[in-house]
């Protein structure tokens, strides 16, 4: 049977992508710059790291026929390392490559927009995931989870922005479906929740959820980018400042029917996906 290979298997999308395609009995070559064993049958556990070439060879071959593609973090140039690695793979027999990028980028634009524009090229079959921000941001290790624990707090430059977020486990769904399916979607994929929320939303939602007062501070898209260049490299810090000033415009006040027409089931709302969080962090999010 043929596998599909997962990389960034350790992440928010990957580890839940293998979790799908394992439960749908595809053999999945589980990719992590760690290669962190995963305790489900039909999964093997392998090291990758996109800034170490040596590691590309052990990830390819042995009935590896489709990829599920996370970009490197925090780098603003992910094409020049990205495209290699995938005109490889194409040679290696796999022929269908599904690329998680952002509602935010489109093909050619920055970032793995490049990405985006050179996959049709290179692959027959082939999908770009194109998620509104996740969910997950706020319940996991991204910056804004980490303040609203420590400081009951979200800082952005979104200003009353609002933004279709979406749960990981809907965009996890979508990419299974885009990996296992006999029909390659070939064609990029926008993907939200069911609505729309402005970030005092998602505050007002976290306090009444997690009983604790949660407030949405405003800043300037200079302070945002002075903020994050403090976790990431400046000019990748300076990319994510300028995505809350188009937020702030109305960039990502939408939402698309994609979770249902591809999966079948509505997207999970906000306000579920925050009390499963919190049940899961046994009160806390």
């Amino acid at each position: 049977m043929s596998a599909a290979l997962v990389i960034g298997a350790t992440g928010t999308t990957g580890s839940r992508v293998v979790a799908g395609l394992a439960a749908a009995g595809v053999p999945v070559r589980a990719a992590s710059r760690r290669a962190v064993a995963v305790q489900r049958a039909g999964v093997e556990a392998v090291r990758f790291d996109w800034g170490d070439p040596g590691s590309y060879g052990g990830v390819l071959g042995g009935g590896v026929d489709r990829v599920y593609l996370v970009p490197p973090p925090g780098t603003a140039d992910p094409a020049a390392v990205m495209l290699p690695f995938l005109r490889r793979a194409r040679a290696e027999g796999v022929r269908r490559a599904v690329l998680l990028s952002s509602s935010a980028i489109p093909a050619g634009g920055p970032a793995v927009g490049e990405v985006h524009a050179a996959l049709p090229g290179i692959f027959d079959e082939w999908a770009v995931l194109r998620p509104s921000w996740f969910m997950q941001n706020f319940t996991g290790d991204h910056l804004h989870a980490r303040t609203v624990r420590a400081e009951g707090v979200i800082r952005t430059a979104a200003g009353e922005g609002r933004v279709g977020f979406v749960d990981a486990e809907d965009i996890a769904a979508v990419a299974v479906r885009a990996l296992v399916d006999e029909h390659a979607p070939n064609t990029d994929l926008v993907i939200t929740g069911p609505r729309a929320l402005s970030y005092g939303d998602v505050a007002a939602v976290l306090t009444e959820v997690t009983g604790r007062t949660v407030v949405h501070q405003r800043l300037t898209r200079e302070e945002m980018a002075e903020l994050l260049a403090a976790e990431m490299p400046a000019a990748f810090a300076g990319m994510l400042a300028d995505m809350d000033r188009a937020i702030a415009g109305g960039a990502e006040d939408r939402t698309t029917g994609t979770v249902e027409r591809v999966t079948g089931r509505p997207p999970h709302d906000f306000r579920t996906v925050a009390q499963r969080e919190a049940v899961r962090g046994a009160g806390g999010v």
